[in-house]
């Protein structure tokens, strides 16, 4: 092999082996940038907002059972997370709301409370009708008037407690006792179903107009006797996150959640009915 020819294989030799490790290099390189790259998984968890402090949630009577146990649902979701209750009647409630009381969350019992609230600019966005309620009968276990229709009511040493008119418990029942034709006088009104179903348990009353649901949960204390004008004053329950709410997230986490096929379960379970 000639001196120019040894050149050559050498000259060859040396682009091959810079050639090869340009290609290393290139190789190398890649692999650097995508085990840097952020993952999906981590640009959605930076995405998400993050729930903390309290929920404070305004709410019907008629819910205390159910959103109980929804709010403690919730806090395990979404840890770091607690939810304060203020039950009551809607219409007080809706009062409170609109003097200014701190409240992210309100859940009435009735579409026309949610709307003086709405009317006078509380509502962030649109209320959502997320159940329904009718009326029943609440006696005591036996039935020792033997209640079977609204027009037993009347009869006279019957004592009854209905809601005040203001509220929707006491607005269903005017309104059903109209269909049926009946002119009843209680003993007492009460602020809320839960004051008119408590009446019945302490044995003031022979008996009260208040929700299935709240018959439904005291079945160990009260007996239900359903009648077919309830069907004429059926309750839809909306719910909204507020304009002025401290916790603007933490309200629409909890007005999302309460739509939930989650919450559907425990509100069905109760025998509340689907909007």
């Amino acid at each position: 092999m000639t001196t120019s020819t040894r050149r050559l294989v050498v000259a060859a030799a040396a682009a091959l082996v810079l050639s090869l490790g340009a290609t290393a290099c290139g190789s190398d390189g890649g692999k650097t940038g995508a085990d840097t790259a952020p993952t999906a998984t981590g640009s959605a968890s930076a995405a998400a907002p993050k729930l903390s402090g309290e929920v404070n949630v305004f709410a019907a009577a008629s819910l205390t059972g159910t959103f109980t146990e929804l709010g403690k649902k919730f806090e395990t979701n979404y840890p770091g997370v607690k939810v304060k209750f203020n039950f009551g009647g809607s219409s007080a409630l809706a009062q409170s709301i609109n003097a200014g009381a701190p409240a992210d969350v309100f859940a009435a019992a009735s579409t026309s409370t949610m709307k003086t609230v709405s009317d006078a600019g509380g509502v962030n966005g649109t209320a959502a009708n997320f159940v329904r309620n009718t009326l029943t009968i609440a006696v005591p276990k036996g039935n020792p008037k033997h209640v079977a229709t609204l027009k037993d009511l009347t009869t006279p040493g019957v004592k009854v407690a209905l809601c005040a008119k203001e509220v929707p418990c006491g607005a269903a029942a005017v309104t059903a006792l109209k269909a049926a034709g009946v002119d009843l006088t209680p003993v007492t009104l009460e602020q809320d179903v839960k004051g008119a179903l408590t009446k019945v348990e302490l044995g003031e009353v022979d008996a009260s107009l208040v929700y299935r649901t709240d018959v439904k949960a005291d079945a160990a204390k009260i007996d239900g006797v359903d009648f077919p004008e309830a069907e004429k004053a059926v309750n839809d329950y909306p719910i909204a996150a507020l304009a002025k709410a401290p916790n603007k997230d933490g309200a629409a986490a909890f007005v999302a959640y309460v739509q939930s096929a989650e919450a559907r379960q425990v509100l069905t379970a109760a025998g509340f009915q689907a909007p």
